[in-house]
C-alpha cells in the first residue's frame, strides 16, 4: 500500500524548477503534491504525480536527477487532533517521521504524504492504530478543482 514518490534534485537556479513542471507538462503528468527543500546550491523536489515511472523517465531523459521512494498516504478526517493521532501511533511504536507534507485537503478529509523510517512497521502499525491508508490507484487520480 505504498505510494511511489519522485524526486528531482534540481539546481536552485532561475528557471531550473520551471523546467522540471514544462517537461511533466509536455508529457500530459500531474502534479498531485509536492514539496520542495533547498539549500544555497541545490533544491529537492518531492513530488506525487500521475504517473511516477513515466515522469522519472521523461525527467531523467531531460537531464535531471530523479528517483522513486516509496511513501505512505494516510487520510484522515479533517479535524482538530487527527495530525497528533497519527504522530501518536507513530510515535507510540517507536517509527520517527523523516518528512511529510500535504497531499489533499477537503471539508471532510485531508490526507498526508509520509515518509518514516521502517515502512513495513508503520504499516503494521496504521492498521492497528485504526489509520486508512490510500492506494497507489486513488492517489494518482486525485484531480484538484
Amino acid at each position: 500500500m505504498f505510494v511511489k514518490q519522485l524526486s528531482v534534485f534540481i539546481e536552485n537556479r532561475k528557471g531550473r524548477l520551471e523546467q522540471v513542471t514544462k517537461e511533466l507538462t509536455r508529457n500530459d503528468i500531474n502534479i498531485i503534491a509536492l514539496s520542495l527543500a533547498d539549500t544555497n546550491e541545490y533544491g529537492l523536489l518531492r513530488m506525487i504525480v500521475s504517473d511516477p515511472v513515466a515522469a522519472k523517465d521523461v525527467l531523467c531523459a531531460g537531464g535531471f536527477s530523479a528517483m522513486l521512494t516509496d511513501v505512505l498516504a494516510v487520510r484522515m478526517q479533517n479535524k482538530p487532533g487527527q495530525l497528533y493521532h497519527m504522530l501518536n501511533v507513530f510515535t507510540g511504536a517507536d517509527l520517527n517521521v523523516e518528512y511529510m507534507y500535504v497531499l489533499d485537503s477537503s471539508a471532510e478529509y485531508g490526507s498526508m504524504v509520509v515518509k518514516v523510517a521502517d515502512a513495513a512497521k508503520a504499516l503494521e502499525v496504521i492498521k492497528s492504530g485504526g489509520l486508512e491508508l490510500f492506494d497507489e490507484k486513488a492517489v494518482y487520480s486525485i484531480v484538484h478543482k
